[in-house]
């Protein structure tokens, strides 16, 4: 058999004895009153000074330099402030800054996801235009008919019913889409867009066009769109007694 594994003794409880009076700090275990400078009850040995376990920190509190456990009174507390006011200053110049790009980008993605439609302006103005060839012949959808002007300078300016987020335009320059029939009369190289929206803002594009028939897109993204205007510049081919000549302009809105 093999020997018993020792245990060790318990303490004994020694009873008070009656009539013995001792004032001090009562034991939290069982009230019994202990002289000031004992560490243990005189009657169950318990502490009479128990240790108290801190508190958990809170979690902002384990973040620089918010971490230290026990600071002096002040301490730090110019440090912290610095910090969380350069934390508040960093987000509000990231959402000056990040907000219109972001509102950008979000409205990019809107344009790119949907169908573009056509739509067509209500009210149709030149600055002149020769007979035969009026500016509404660039909204009239037929290739063959185009609003003819003596020279550069000359604006048009299209109208429409309600606000609309302006995609993208298209614009077919010279007298046809057709090779044989574009050199025919001159065309207009540099187009000057002007966007008034809705609130009165006012958004200028300088538009560059390809000395060539056919269609020419241009991605815009404008919103609130109320009024398109354009003015021809940069012509060429206007020899032999030609004259300016732009086919067509489509505008598309988002679906």
């Amino acid at each position: 058999m093999r020997p018993a594994k020792a245990v060790a003794p318990r303490p004994v409880v020694r009873p008070v004895p009656v009539g013995e009076q001792t004032s001090g700090v009562p034991c939290p275990a069982c009230g019994t009153p202990n002289p000031p400078d004992r560490r243990f009850c005189r009657r169950c040995a318990a502490p009479l000074s128990p240790s108290t376990v801190a508190a958990p920190l809170p979690w902002w509190r384990t973040v620089w330099p918010f971490r230290r456990r026990r600071t002096r009174a002040g301490s730090g507390r110019l440090v912290r402030f610095l910090v969380v006011l350069a934390v508040v200053l960093g987000l509000c110049a990231a959402l000056l800054f990040l907000l219109p790009a972001g509102r950008y980008l979000v409205e990019d993605t809107l344009d790119k996801l949907g169908k573009p439609k056509a739509i067509t302006p209500t009210t149709v103005r030149a600055s002149g235009a020769l007979p035969g060839h009026p500016a509404e012949d660039t909204v009239d959808g037929l290739s063959n008919r185009y609003w003819g002007l003596p020279g550069a300078g000359a604006s048009v300016t299209y109208a429409f019913a309600k606000p609309f987020r302006l995609v993208d335009v298209i614009i077919t320059n010279g007298a046809s889409a057709k090779a044989e029939e574009y050199n025919r009369q001159g065309r207009a190289l540099q187009v000057d867009l002007e966007v008034t929206a809705e609130d009165g803002k006012k958004t200028v594009k300088k538009l560059s066009l390809s000395d060539k028939p056919g269609e020419q897109p241009f991605h815009l993204g404008i919103s609130k769109v109320v009024s398109v205007r354009l003015v021809l510049s940069a012509p060429v081919g206007l020899t032999g007694g030609r004259h300016l000549a732009l086919g067509e302009v489509e505008f598309f809105r988002r679906s």
